[in-house]
């Protein structure tokens, strides 16, 4: 939604042109391959304001600093793009190419800088444990510098599941070159050969003379920098003593205790607490405005800029006053509702879109398949847009000081915060600092801004600082959404089980996990673009949970039409072996080829691969016919990823999908009319209660033999084909829709 006005705030329009696309016009963005339904990346501005224009390593004193060196090779462009490569645009303080890692500093502390921030997902101690591995020290030694623009490196931003195969392999390869670098000045310091000496526990020592020496006393006095070869050798997975352990989540107690301070926690002294008049609609403009009574309150700071109205005063309360006292009249148009959304969204194809459609992937002949076919099966599957809720909404704490800006809050992107507020305000980006607290998770939905940029505006013209947490139903109303999906399959399948055509077409979510991941000699796989009714980006799993949600509930369909196992129809139709292990593991601790059918009871089983990972879940549901309630009693994934960095959290992270999971697929959905949301609270928009709560488990596949992928979206994908799949077996009613029982399940409707 473009809004009128001079300055236009950065949102990484080109990262969307560039997503997936063949013909992209950035070989550098070219290969990140940032997937196309990550649309926040390229919307226009939050925002116009029309305002006059107006050393890295610093206080870290002697020691040993680790740098990554300009030009180096990496194994992939979104390699170095994440780890302090070269920037897109925007002023630096250093040279470009050149970012710190990792200090060994003079008292023995070790600092890890990184621009990765905590969300939930425990990376804070994943990657701590990656670095005390490489550099044989205890995980309680480091400290993890994270998310604060003036003293890490650039970053991308925290999503897609990238921070432990990107991020903790290149602190890694950090933590070994400094490893080295202390056992060069062991060596020099005894005059002695470097073979043969060994680091470990915080120290180097020499086990033919005795002798040993603290990462501490052989940093002292060290003014000494050292850049990463192009190829160090890591420690294997195998032998790992810090890594691939269940350690307790770094500064745990202070989240258990209430001790530590998220951005919506932030006091500053003097601050002011602020509160915004949003539009009537989405795509509403301002006709006009009167503040007359807002600006006559004592102590209130009120501010008209272009579209944007907002508030700040001495309390949260006396904000929330002056707000209702500004009169302001919006102009909207008649828009979209959520019943016949999906029509619509095939109907209406990409106006505007601000990326290059992907060519469709052909493999074969989808006429020859489906003259092979002796059963052909056409069916239409849709997702509805879904909300992120998460616990913590947007927040942000702003302040000015000598023309300089400070912003404390929650994003999983806080260098492109940091350059949207630049550009907002007219600074250079060595200006603005944005400083990010862990936070109160995210899932894909803290990409944005606006939190930010509106409290720096009411902080710039109060003179104070002020903060600003966007209220529950402000999160529901004007964040973004998952997309909604039409997808479309037919197919063709012989009598002994093997698929002969698979045809797919996806309107709208995206291509994430759109490619089948099934042996299928014939098929088209085709995203089409549509222009959406209502704000849409990224989510956990993106477009993957739609696609997999369709063609996991086909492929069971397809078992069902030539009377075959579940399971043994889609090992009938795999070659990737990695994909057949989860399965087969979920299967046996499932106890599938032992289930027993009983009346109103299914079980269910889907499988898929995204980013790296795979996984496989199973899913027993019980269903009332008379009241129609569904009950899932029993879930279980099995994921692999790789060697496993910290099993504990990996199950947490894969458990936690499963739960987000569960209320996409039976109830989360966004309901909307003429611009609205009409269900902007937890008393309408149904998130999964403890009530609902099944037996959750899950089955880890540790391949210490593979590098290790990230976990954070990917265990999500399996949940709804499972339980629409159970429910199918339960009651014969086949649910092609997420949610796919809102209102409880009506028997008599397939």
């Amino acid at each position: 939604m473009r809004r009128g006005g001079e300055v236009e705030l950065a949102q990484d329009a080109a990262l969307k042109r560039t997503a997936t696309t063949a013909n992209a016009k950035s070989p550098e963005l070219a290969a990140v391959n940032f997937e196309l339904e990550r649309y926040e990346f390229g919307e226009p501005a939050v925002h116009h304001f029309e305002l006059q224009r107006r050393d890295f390593f610093k206080a870290m004193g002697g020691g040993v600093a680790i740098l990554v060196a300009a030009g180096r090779p990496l194994a992939a462009a979104v390699v170095a793009q994440e780890s302090g490569g070269r920037r897109r645009r925007g002023d630096e303080d250093l040279p470009e190419n050149i970012g710190a890692w990792l200090h060994v500093g003079e008292d023995g502390g070790i600092t890890v800088f990184t621009g990765k921030v905590e969300i939930g997902q425990n990376i804070r101690t994943s990657l701590a444990q990656a670095v005390a591995e490489e550099l044989r020290v205890s995980v309680a030694s480091i400290r993890m510098n994270m998310g604060d623009t003036a003293h890490v490196p650039f970053d991308m931003g925290t999503f897609g599941s990238r921070s432990t195969p990107t991020m903790g392999l290149q602190l890694r390869r950090a933590a070994a070159t400094a490893k080295d670098v202390l056992i060069d000045l062991a060596a020099k310091k005894w005059t002695v050969v470097r073979d043969g000496l060994v680091a470990d526990d915080g120290r180097v020592r020499d086990p033919r003379s005795g002798r040993a020496a603290t990462y501490a006393e052989l940093a002292a006095g060290q003014q000494f920098a050292e850049t990463i070869p192009e190829e160090d050798p890591l420690i294997a997975p195998a032998k790992w003593t810090v890594a691939g352990k269940s350690i307790a989540k770094v500064e745990g107690r202070d989240f258990v205790t209430g001790a530590h301070r998220y951005a919506s926690d932030m006091v500053l002294p003097g601050m002011l607490y602020a509160k915004i008049v949003r539009p009537s609609a989405f795509g509403a403009s301002l006709v006009s405005v009167d503040a007359k009574e807002a600006k006559a309150m004592d102590g209130v700071t009120c501010v008209v800029d272009g579209d944007f109205i907002g508030v700040a005063a001495p309390s949260e309360y006396l904000a929330g006053q002056a707000a209702k006292k500004i009169h302001a009249e919006w102009k909207s148009s008649p828009q979209p509702s959520s019943d016949g959304i999906f029509e619509y969204l095939k109907t209406h194809r990409g106006k505007g879109q601000d990326y290059d459609e992907p060519r469709p992937h052909i493999a074969g002949s989808l006429e020859a398949g489906l003259a092979a076919a002796e059963v052909k099966l056409r069916q239409n599957y849709t997702a509805a847009y879904i909300a992120h809720s998460p616990l913590e909404p947007r927040a942000a704490a702003a302040e000015w000081k000598d023309g300089a800006l400070t912003v404390w809050t929650g994003t999983q992107r806080p260098f492109a915060v940091r350059d949207a507020l630049a550009e907002a305000f007219h600074l250079s980006a060595d200006r603005v600092r944005v400083l990010v607290p862990d936070m109160g998770s995210g899932y894909g939905g803290k990409h944005t801004p606006e939190s930010a940029i509106e409290a720096a505006r009411l902080a710039k013209a109060a003179g104070k600082p002020v903060k600003l947490v966007w209220s529950r139903e402000e999160e529901f109303t004007w964040a973004y959404f998952r997309p909604a999906a039409l997808i479309e399959i037919s197919s063709g399948v012989s009598r002994d089980g093997r698929i002969t055509a698979w045809e797919f077409h996806n309107y709208n979510s995206g291509t994430s996990g759109i490619e089948t991941p099934y042996d299928i000699s014939n098929q088209r796989i085709e995203f089409h673009g549509s222009d959406s009714p209502l704000r849409q980006g990224s989510y956990r799993g993106l477009a993957a949970t739609a696609n997999h949600f369709a063609r996991e509930t086909h492929m069971d369909e397809l078992a069902r039409a030539v009377t075959m196992d579940a399971l043994e129809f889609r090992r009938r139709n795999l070659k990737d072996a990695r994909l057949l292990a989860v399965l087969e593991a979920a299967a046996k601790a499932f106890g599938w080829s032992e289930r027993k059918k009983e009346d109103g009871r299914g079980f269910g089983i889907a499988g898929g691969t995204e980013k790296g990972g795979y996984v496989a879940a199973c899913a027993d549901v019980r269903v009332d016919r008379a009241s129609g309630e569904v009950k899932v009693e029993r879930l279980l994934s099995a994921f692999e990823c790789g060697a496993i960095v910290n099993p504990e959290h990996l199950s947490n992270q894969v458990e936690g999908a499963m739960v987000m999971g569960l209320g996409g697929a039976l109830f989360e959905a966004i309901a909307f009319a003429d611009g609205r949301i009409t269900n902007p609270h937890f008393a309408q928009y149904r998130v999964p209660r403890f009530s609902d709560m099944p037996k959750t488990e899950s089955v880890l596949v540790d391949r210490k033999d593979l590098p290790s992928a990230g976990a954070g979206e990917t265990p999500i994908v399996g949940v709804a084909p499972a339980i629409g799949n159970a429910i199918f077996d339960a009651t014969g009613v086949r649910l092609r829709a997420m949610p796919l029982v809102p209102d409880g399940l009506h028997v008599g409707k397939s």
